[in-house]
C-alpha cells in the first residue's frame, strides 16, 4: 500500500436540484434557493478533512437536445444555477480549513474583474480560495455575453494562456509586506511595493495594480480539467490541481505521465501539481447491499436515456435528438465543446448504438468503478493509487444529500484513515499549503 496519504476533493454540481426527484433528496425542489444544503456539505467535508470543494458552473440554460430548453427545464438539468462566487463566499464563512474552488469562465470575466473577485474571496476566506479556470465550450453561453459563439477550441486556450499571464501580473502587483500599517508613521501601504501592470497583449489589456490589496496566498490555487492535447498543455503550465476523467488504470497513468512531461517542459516540478481522478463510489453495509445499489442505479440510468443525452449534449454541443438512438453516432460528428468527452464516448461505443452506449457511459466519466463496503472501497482506492502513482480522487456524486455525505464522512473516510490513506487533521491554514503537504 502507498506509504503516504492521498488527497480528496468533492465535485459539487452547480445545481442543487440536479437530483431533486431521487431518493433522499427531500424537499430540494422547493428549497433550492436556500444555501443550507451546500453549507452542510462544506461543514461535513471539512470534518472529513477533504482538501477542497470544486463548485461546478455553467451560465446558460441548455437547449442542445431537440433544439429546445424543454427537457432541461422540466428535469432540472443544470438549472437553476446560482452564481458560484456567492455560494463560495457563504461556504468560507462556515468553514475554517477546507479549500473552496468556484468555477469562472475566462469568456465571462475581464481578467481585472476576475483577479479582483478571486483575491477578495481569498481574503475573506483567510487564504482558502481556488479558481477552477475554464475557457467555456457552449455557443449559448457565449451569446449570453454578447458574443456570436465560442472561439475555436485551441484558440480559446491560446487566449487563456494570455489571460493567466494578466491575472498573475495583477495578483503579483502587490509585493509581500506591502501593507505595513505603521501607526507611528501613519503609513498603511508602502507605495514602493505596489506596481502597475500595464499589460497590452493580443487579446487583453489592463493597467493595474489591483485595488483590492494582496491575496493571502499570493495567488489562488488554480484547478483545471484539461483533457484534450491543448488542454493538457494549458493545465500543465498553470494548474495546481488537475481533474482527470480518463477511464482505466492505464489511461490514468498515461495521462499523469503526459501532463508531468508537459510540466517539466514548462520548468515546473510535477510534485507542485496534484492529479486527481474522478470517482463515484457505491457504498453498502455489505457487498451484496452495494451490488444491489449498483443494479438500481443502472436501472434508473436506463430509464433516463434522453435526460442523460441532453446532459451530454450540453457538454459537447451535440444535439443527440437529431439521431436515431438505436443506431451508432455518425463518424463525422465533431465538437467545438469538450473534445475528450466525445472521444471517451466513442471509445465506449465501439460501434454500438447510442442507446446501448449510454447504458454504460456517463457524461462525466469515472476513472474507476468502486463498489462495496466502506472498508472494501478504501482498499480499492489504495490499490488504484499504488498502481497509478497519482495524488488522489475527486468525488463526482450528483445525488447530493445528507445520507450521501454521512456515508462518506462517517463510513469511507474513517476506513481510509485507518489504513493511513488520508489525513486526520489539516496541517496548515492556507489551501495551497495543505495541498502541498504531501
Amino acid at each position: 500500500m502507498p506509504t503516504k496519504p492521498f488527497h480528496l476533493a468533492w465535485f459539487l454540481q452547480g445545481s442543487s436540484v440536479q437530483a431533486w426527484g431521487e431518493a433522499w433528496t427531500g424537499h430540494i425542489g422547493q428549497t433550492w434557493m436556500e444555501p443550507e444544503l451546500f453549507l452542510n456539505a462544506a461543514r461535513a467535508l471539512e470534518r472529513a478533512c477533504f482538501d477542497y470543494i470544486l463548485l461546478e458552473d455553467s451560465s446558460y440554460v441548455g437547449e442542445s437536445f431537440g433544439g429546445s430548453t424543454d427537457i432541461y427545464l422540466k428535469n432540472g438539468i443544470a438549472v437553476p444555477r446560482q452564481d458560484p462566487s456567492v455560494v463560495a463566499a457563504l461556504m468560507t464563512q462556515v468553514t475554517s480549513r477546507i479549500g473552496i474552488v468556484p468555477t469562472f469562465g475566462t469568456y465571462a470575466y475581464h481578467p481585472y474583474l476576475l483577479s479582483r473577485l478571486v483575491a477578495t474571496l481569498d481574503q475573506v476566506s483567510g487564504g482558502r480560495i481556488g479558481w477552477n479556470a475554464v475557457t467555456g465550450s457552449s455557443d449559448f453561453a457565449a451569446m449570453n455575453f454578447g458574443m456570436p459563439g465560442m472561439p475555436e477550441h485551441d484558440l480559446r486556450y491560446d487566449m487563456a494562456d494570455e489571460y493567466m499571464e494578466v491575472c498573475n501580473g495583477l495578483w503579483d502587483s502587490w509585493e509581500p509586506g506591502a501593507v505595513i500599517a505603521d501607526r507611528k508613521s501613519g503609513v498603511l501601504i508602502d507605495p514602493t511595493k505596489v506596481h502597475a501592470v500595464n499589460y497590452n497583449g493580443k487579446h487583453y489589456k489592463t493597467r493595474g495594480p489591483l485595488n483590492s490589496g494582496p491575496a493571502p496566498q499570493g495567488r489562488p490555487v488554480i484547478a483545471q480539467a484539461g483533457g484534450s492535447p491543448r488542454g493538457r498543455k494549458f493545465a500543465a503550465a498553470h494548474a495546481d490541481a488537475i481533474v482527470v476523467h480518463v477511464k482505466g488504470i492505464e489511461a490514468m497513468r498515461s495521462y499523469r505521465d503526459d501532463v508531468h512531461k508537459h510540466m517539466i517542459a514548462c520548468g515546473r516540478k510535477p510534485s507542485d501539481c496534484k492529479v486527481l481522478y474522478l470517482i463515484n463510489p457505491i457504498l453498502g453495509d455489505t457487498m451484496q447491499d452495494a451490488q444491489e445499489r449498483k443494479k438500481r442505479r443502472a436501472a434508473i440510468a436506463m430509464q433516463r436515456i434522453e435526460e442523460r443525452l441532453a446532459h451530454f449534449g450540453k457538454i459537447t454541443n451535440i444535439d443527440f435528438g437529431k439521431f436515431d438512438l438505436d443506431k451508432p453516432l455518425p463518424d463525422d460528428v465533431t465538437t467545438n465543446g469538450h473534445q475528450q468527452n466525445l472521444e471517451q464516448y466513442r471509445l465506449t461505443a465501439k460501434g454500438r448504438s447510442i442507446r446501448e452506449t449510454m447504458a454504460s457511459f456517463s457524461a462525466v466519466d469515472l476513472s474507476v468503478e468502486l463498489c462495496g463496503t466502506p472498508d472494501a472501497v478504501a482498499a480499492q482506492m489504495g490499490e488504484v493509487m499504488q498502481e497509478v502513482g497519482g495524488d488522489g480522487f475527486l468525488f463526482s456524486m450528483p445525488n447530493l444529500n445528507r445520507r450521501t455525505l454521512a456515508e462518506i464522512e462517517d463510513g469511507l473516510v474513517p476506513a481510509l484513515q485507518d489504513r493511513g490513506l488520508m489525513r486526520k487533521a489539516y496541517e496548515h491554514k492556507h489551501f495551497r499549503d495543505n495541498l502541498l503537504a504531501y
